[in-house]
């Protein structure tokens, strides 16, 4: 029996902060981030609407800033060893995240196998940013559907680990589910609850939910 493990990126892999907040914070833009996740809250914007001011905001940003923001977040422990245990046992882990693929994609270097995220254009921006490339909290199902028959497994053979109602789409969709720090009301959606800053501890825990 093989396995599909799903890890959201803001909130869950990074710990208390975002993508966008550590690239905010590392251009200088962090008045201006707070203010689009105060007009996100408040339901004036939607995630394609978020990134397209992010798009606007960033005009000047560099692959090194990203890289460096990336370097400088605040991160689980224990990531790198979570992804290898799982695929030493011929397993299969990916990142669905709606933040930006130019930041997400490092996640790669730590050993997931796939990495989704928001398409932006190549840095600087040169290009327009497609509101079709801007994911949702509904994507996360479709894409995890589409990782599940790729592999040939089904639900079942499925766990996600998430943090925030952006992931609940998805935890209402599966039954092997985890909150990572989550607040109430993704943890009452969850089949279990973990707090912590170790990956390894919410992985071990998720491993409860499978056959032995």
């Amino acid at each position: 029996m093989t396995l599909l493990h799903v890890f959201d990126m803001d909130g869950t892999l990074l710990t208390g902060t975002t993508a966008s907040l550590e690239v905010a914070r590392r251009v200088g833009t962090l008045p201006q981030l707070r203010e689009l996740e105060d007009r996100f809250a408040a339901g004036t914007l939607d995630t394609r609407g978020f990134s397209a001011e992010l798009r606007r905001l960033w005009g000047d940003l560099t692959a090194e800033q990203v890289a460096a923001a990336y370097r400088g977040a605040a991160w689980m422990a224990g990531i790198a060893e979570v992804c290898a245990d799982i695929r030493a046992r011929g397993e299969h882990s990916a990142v669905i995240t709606m933040s930006p693929d130019f930041f997400a994609r490092h996640l790669l270097e730590l050993g997931f196998d796939e990495v989704v995220a928001s398409r932006f254009p190549p840095l600087p921006f040169t290009g327009p940013l497609e509101p079709a490339d801007v994911l949702t909290p509904e994507d996360k199902v479709r894409l995890t559907d589409g990782l599940l028959a790729a592999r040939g497994l089904t639900r079942g053979d499925c766990v996600a680990y998430g943090d925030s109602m952006s992931d609940a789409p998805l935890f209402r969709h599966l039954s092997h589910t985890v909150a990572v720090n989550a607040d109430h009301h993704l943890a009452d959606l969850a089949a279990l609850d973990y707090r912590g800053t170790d990956l390894w501890e919410a992985y071990r825990l998720a491993r409860t939910l499978l056959p032995a």
